[in-house]
């Protein structure tokens, strides 16, 4: 299998150059190509025809939001990552009914931004994890859960296991999830590897959604 190719787009040089240090550092990964503006980047999706778009929503000229709709309407295929400092809820619902892939937000560890670009290369959505409940009504209203993984899967989770779960469902990160049950974050890695297979789920959206069936979410963990 080839590696990802991915398009940058964002008016910054030097964030540019360090994303692209990071992308090409991956063995799955490649930068094929960079620009600066909306207009520019969309010429330059047309030309290389990148697996992969991070889009920055603010730039000069035509910014991302406005560069979005076109990009997919002349390159249906490219999917498109959002990368950006507005942790805002309004433009996620506006990039999504867009057509966009993914939405993450510029102060995110650089390994989110590389499981995020893996995820919608794979046909996934992806976003903050702040923001997941706008991405749990986007899948919900589109039917893109598939139901058989919840149905009558519950009682096979140790109570351990719906701890994780219903945190994972809250949004919390790894991290934040290991420094409140006491655990490394090498355990909550695993009990949430063990999770998705014991679910048969394959994202957070669908991992959100049974916890919402199954009354998971309510208030307080």
């Amino acid at each position: 299998m080839g590696k990802i190719r991915i398009l940058i787009a964002d008016d910054h040089a030097v964030l540019r150059a360090g994303l692209r240090m990071l992308i090409n550092a991956q063995p799955d990964m490649e930068v094929v190509g960079e620009a600066g503006e909306g207009r520019e980047a969309i010429k330059k999706v047309r030309l290389l025809r990148p697996d992969v778009v991070l889009l920055d929503l603010s730039m000069p000229g035509l910014g991302g939001l406005a560069a979005l709709p076109i990009l997919k309407a002349r390159v249906p295929e490219a999917k498109v990552l959002i990368l950006t400092m507005y942790d805002d809820e309004s433009y996620l619902r506006q990039v999504l009914e867009s057509g966009g892939s993914g939405y993450v937000v510029k102060k995110a560890a650089d390994v989110e931004l590389l499981t995020a670009v893996r995820a919608i290369s794979r046909g996934e959505l992806y976003v903050h994890s702040s923001m997941t409940r706008v991405l749990v009504e986007k899948v919900a209203n589109k039917g893109g859960v598939r139901e058989t993984g919840l149905v009558h899967l519950l009682e096979k989770l140790s109570e351990r296991e719906q701890q994780v779960l219903r945190l994972l469902a809250h949004g919390y990160t790894n991290q934040q999830i290991a420094d409140e049950l006491f655990l490394s974050v090498k355990t909550i890695e695993t009990y949430r590897a063990r999770l998705m297979e014991k679910l048969k789920l394959r994202s957070r959206a669908e991992l959100v959604k049974y916890a919402l069936k199954k009354g998971l979410l309510s208030p307080a963990v």
